[in-house]
């Protein structure tokens, strides 16, 4: 078991160190666009991803799905309460991302046509 936990750990210190580095080169490619005004109806979808409310949405699915499998696990007998806390967060947390996944469309249908109308007032 300890060797998992360390395999574990690796992947997750792996993983962090990657989603960091990709923020931080989206910024930078961000702020190269905005400097050299390169910001128009073709890049804008860069910058308009939903905003907060979107990502608050798709994250606040995910960890619900976690904490409910890790919930589940503490119900069933202990014998299995590992295997099944892990594979259910897993499961549920995939779950919840392909239903944002169908969600989304509706979302951007949404702000798209928002934004549209904006555009024609002014």
């Amino acid at each position: 078991m300890l060797q998992l936990t360390d395999a574990i750990e690796m992947v997750i210190v792996f993983f962090t160190i990657g989603f960091v580095v990709k923020i931080i080169l989206d910024y930078s490619m961000r702020k190269k666009l905005i400097e050299k005004g390169l910001v128009d109806k073709n890049v804008k979808y860069l910058f308009s991803d939903g905003g907060p409310a979107k990502s608050s949405l798709k994250w606040g699915m995910v960890l619900i799905g976690i904490g409910v499998a890790i919930i589940i696990g503490r119900i069933v007998p202990y014998r299995w309460s590992d295997e099944i806390t892990v594979s259910g967060i897993f499961i549920l947390a995939g779950l919840a991302m392909v239903i944002y996944y169908a969600i989304a469309p509706r979302i951007r249908t949404n702000g798209d046509s928002e934004a549209s109308s904006d555009e024609v007032d002014r």
